[in-house]
Parts: C-alpha cells; sequence; structure tokens
C-alpha cells in the first residue's frame, strides 16, 4: 500500500500544480475572448462580470495527471480500462459545459444537458461502473443513471457561490481516498487523488478577489460527473450491507441543497428546472453570515458528514442505522429552520 500511496499523493500534486497553473491562462483568454459570466438575470449572485470556464483548467488538471500517472504506475488492466470510461465520460460532460458556458446566459436548456448527461453515464454502465447491489440488474442500471445525472447536476445547482463546488469536490474527493485505501481499489484512489489535486489548484483563483474566475458548467458538471462515477467504483464495506449509502453521506451538501430548492421551487408552484434564490447558502447569507464563511461551515458540515460514512463502514449494522437516523435528524432540524429565512 505504501507504494501506491505515494502515486496517490503524485498524482494530486501533478493535477494541483496543473490546474493552479492552468487558471490564470484560461482567464486571460477568457477575458480576451469575452467569455464572460454576466449578472443578466436577477437569480445571479455577483455583481459584475466576470471571467468563466475554469473548469478548462480543472479538466487539464484532472485529465493531464491521469495521463502522466499512466507512465508512473503499472495499472492493472481492470484500472485502465474503468479510468479510460471516467476520462470518456467526462469528457463529454466537460465538453457540454463548455457549450453551455459559450451560449450564456441562455444556456443550452434542460433536456440537452440532460440528454448528453444520460449519454456519460450510460458509457460509464457499459464499461461496468454501476450499481450491484440491487436486484434485479435493470433496476441497478436505471438508478446508475439517475445516480451519475443526479450528481452532476447537483454540482451544478450548488455551484452559486465562490469557492463552494470546488472545496465541496475536493472535500468528497478526499473522503473518497481515505475510505477506499484498504481495498486498494486503484482506479477510485487515483482518480479521487487527481480531482483532489485539480479542485484545489482551483479554489485559489476563485476565490481571489483581484483574479477570481468561475468553474462554469465546464466545471461544474466534471466534477459531478466524475464524483458520481467514483462513488460507483468500490464496496466501501464488508462489515454490514448499509455500507454501500456511504457515498450519500459523503456528497450530502450538494444533494442535500438539490433537493431542498426542487421541493421549496415545488412549493412555490415553479419549475423545478427554473432558476431561484432559494439555496441553502444564500439563505444562511440572508442570516448573516459571509460567503467566505458560509463556505467554510459547508466544508465542516462535508467533513462531518465524511467522518460518518467513514463511521458506517467499520460499524454493525444497527450502529449504521442509528448514524443514519441521527443525521437524518439533523438534516431536518437544519431544513426547517432554514425555510424560516424570509428571502424577500
Amino acid at each position: 500500500m505504501s507504494s501506491n500511496f505515494s502515486h496517490y499523493g503524485i498524482s494530486v500534486l501533478i493535477a494541483f500544480l496543473i490546474s493552479f497553473a492552468a487558471t490564470p491562462l484560461v482567464r486571460a483568454l477568457a477575458l480576451r475572448m469575452g467569455w464572460l459570466d454576466t449578472p443578466a438575470s436577477a437569480i445571479k449572485t455577483h455583481k459584475k462580470a466576470t471571467p468563466a470556464l475554469g473548469g478548462v483548467a480543472i479538466w487539464l488538471g484532472f485529465a493531464g495527471a491521469l495521463v502522466m500517472m499512466r507512465f508512473f504506475t503499472h495499472f492493472p488492466s481492470g484500472t485502465l480500462y474503468r479510468l479510460r470510461a471516467l476520462l470518456a465520460g467526462g469528457a463529454l460532460v466537460f465538453l457540454l459545459g463548455i457549450a453551455d458556458d459559450l451560449r450564456k446566459p441562455h444556456g443550452l436548456g434542460w433536456r440537452p444537458k440532460m440528454a448528453v448527461q444520460a449519454a456519460a453515464a450510460a458509457l460509464l454502465i457499459y464499461f461496468g461502473i454501476e450499481i450491484r447491489f440491487i436486484h434485479p440488474a435493470y433496476l441497478g442500471v436505471l438508478l446508475s443513471l439517475l445516480w451519475v445525472v443526479g450528481i452532476c447536476n447537483a454540482f451544478n445547482i450548488v455551484d452559486i457561490m465562490d469557492g463552494l463546488a470546488s472545496s465541496q469536490a475536493a472535500t468528497a474527493s478526499l473522503a473518497l481516498l481515505l475510505i477506499a485505501l484498504p481495498s486498494e481499489e486503484i482506479y477510485v484512489n487515483i482518480g479521487a487523488a487527481a480531482l483532489l489535486g485539480a479542485a484545489l489548484g482551483f479554489l485559489p483563483w476563485n476565490l481571489s478577489s483581484r483574479y477570481k474566475i468561475f468553474m462554469g458548467d465546464s466545471g461544474s458538471l466534471l466534477l459531478g460527473f466524475t464524483l458520481a462515477g467514483l462513488a460507483l467504483g468500490t464496496d466501501f464495506t464488508q462489515i454490514n450491507p448499509l455500507g454501500v449509502y456511504a457515498p450519500i453521506l459523503i456528497l450530502a451538501v450538494p444533494m442535500f441543497d438539490t433537493l431542498y430548492v426542487f421541493v421549496i421551487r415545488l412549493m412555490k408552484g415553479l419549475s423545478p428546472f427554473q432558476g431561484s434564490k432559494d439555496h441553502f447558502a444564500l439563505r444562511l447569507e440572508r442570516m448573516g453570515f459571509s460567503r467566505h464563511q458560509i463556505v467554510a461551515l459547508c466544508v465542516l458540515a462535508a467533513a462531518g458528514l465524511s467522518f460518518c460514512a467513514l463511521l458506517v463502514t467499520l460499524v454493525s449494522t444497527p450502529w449504521a442505522i442509528c448514524i443514519y437516523l441521527l443525521v437524518g435528524s439533523a438534516v431536518a432540524v437544519v431544513s426547517w429552520n432554514l425555510t424560516k429565512v424570509d428571502m424577500g
């Protein structure tokens, strides 16, 4: 494990350096070409036009690290097979995000975006990356499609505040890496390490006030797709049958925002696909928290939930049930209090 662990560290470093170095170059190109995210609608939360397409740097860091690690590491054939599927599907949603970013402020519309995301999910399933603990098999395939498309959009939806999506992706990547370490599932570990480095490399520029750049859909969809695929790549635990649900805890923050906004919009009689300012992060801002404080709180929440996910993989079934019930109760309390916030 020690030699592989060093490979994971190298993968994080390579992805970080590529992403960190590429982001200001992408920003300069976006400024020159006029690829800006303008606050052209009431649901936008930024005040001035900002360079977009930061997802290009994230993609270069992630894909570059995986390609370079191919020459440093002797991957088993099954690992290469799955990493190629992850890269191919990731490239598909990345290009979808590029097309959507370049058509802002209106974008491509939710139907073509869903169709391409489903095609990328189908690619993972074709290469054997799918839910296997649910029977009959066709139901596992359908839930795999729903999982991948859902997590893609969860990261797209949660990307409403500087640093929020990238910090959540980094936290989830680290959690997947650490939880999958004992199984030595190289595909998951090396992919999570590369995504961790790529997200961290982009993060300082996204948080910068002087050199700010947004990741855009090209970044958020890529992060969501990759994490969804990685979460399908390991058994998590052999100790209890509930350990397979650990990814729900690891990715709980973006999933919560998606479900919360979906329900609130339906309660208001709005389409769940229509933009609004009902996100939990914006409600926290209305409560008086600064944006940096909100991002920090969300990272702490994601880290705590990831620790719960780790515990679920280590304890017996009754204790796992208790952990899920406690987390569910906490989410219900938080949801109730957030709903009381007047968004005007």
